[in-house]
């Protein structure tokens, strides 16, 4: 991908969100950056993850799939979440918050979108210089058609010189014969000029393919690499499972049914949340001062009122605030 040919546009700037579209011609699908204070606050402070990424990116994609849905540019959704960076959550968050129905949600790694993406546009240029290609052999063709038709005439014009009658015929004829030579020699013409943008092309094409088949070798050695990823990720999972039924057995079947019901019914799977400025670290929907207190003493289970999570204090969840 050459970046120097990509063009940020404004598209949209509301309610302090700013959101700018990617062009560039060789780009099959539409790419977008989201510009926010919270966004910009994660640029500026890397260290920043988990719940606290996730609360800084909802406003900002709530706002630009709001605007999509009001340009009709969408109603569903696939969710593509990059490895490793875990952002299908506030994603899946803010399509159920501007009720666009999400269809599946799939892990692809940002490299691999890009390298699709690209040797599909590569792809069609590809196409699109062969057709160039093969239009100018046709017309290169239709030229050489014209050079016979030239040719057969000035043979005709010369023969019937030997019967002109008087030099009116003669000099109708001769200029026949000029323009005649005229066309020929202007078709030669063409055609040189059809050669050498066949050249050009052919020359295009060479260079086109052999990036193609550097973008495919990039593809394939992402694709092994996603794959190694996910097996990693998948024996993770095992281990994990494997963990949970065991601290299962040690917990009272009551609370654990109200648990897998909770997160059964919870959008982004989390059935339980710590408190983050106040708020449901699920729904984000403010809690009054005496719950909080109540969380913070841990001497009941307190549920979120608005989305039903398990809510527990920050420094249960091990987090520093």
């Amino acid at each position: 991908m050459n970046w120097n040919n990509v063009q940020i546009v404004p598209t949209f700037v509301d309610q302090g969100v700013s959101c700018y579209q990617l062009e560039d011609g060789d780009f099959k699908n539409e790419y977008y950056i989201v510009s926010e204070a919270e966004t910009r606050k994660l640029l500026n402070n890397p260290e920043i993850v988990g719940y606290e990424t996730y609360y800084c990116l909802i406003p900002s994609t709530s706002q630009m799939l709001y605007y999509f849905k009001e340009q009709k540019k969408v109603t569903t959704a696939n969710i593509l979440s990059i490895l490793r960076g875990a952002l299908n959550y506030p994603l899946e968050e803010s399509c159920y918050r501007e009720h666009i129905r999400v269809h599946d949600i799939s892990f692809l790694s940002s490299e691999r979108v890009f390298h699709e993406d690209e040797i599909a546009g590569l792809e069609t240029r590809l196409q699109n210089y062969q057709s160039e290609i093969k239009d100018f052999e046709n017309a290169v063709v239709e030229q050489k058609h014209k050079i016979t038709e030239s040719t057969g005439l000035i043979e005709k014009y010369k023969a019937q010189l030997d019967n002109v009658r008087n030099n009116r015929e003669f000099d109708n004829l001769s200029k026949e014969i000029e323009f005649q030579g005229l066309e020929i020699e202007f078709s030669e013409k063409k055609i040189r000029e059809f050669g050498e943008a066949i050249n050009r092309k052919k020359e295009e094409i060479a260079e086109l393919s052999e990036r193609l088949e550097g973008r495919k070798a990039d593809l394939v050695q992402k694709q092994g690499e996603l794959e190694q990823i996910i097996s990693e990720t998948k024996q993770d999972e095992e281990k994990l499972r494997e963990k949970a039924k065991k601290l299962e057995a040690n917990i009272e079947p009551r609370l654990l049914t109200a648990f897998k019901r909770i997160r059964k019914g919870a959008r982004n799977g989390l059935a339980v949340v710590y408190v983050q400025r106040g708020a449901c670290g699920g729904c984000f929907n403010k809690i009054p001062p005496q719950k909080q207190l109540d969380i913070k003493l841990r001497k009941k289970v307190i549920v979120c009122e608005y989305c039903g999570r398990i809510m527990i204090d920050p420094e249960l969840a091990g987090i520093e605030e």
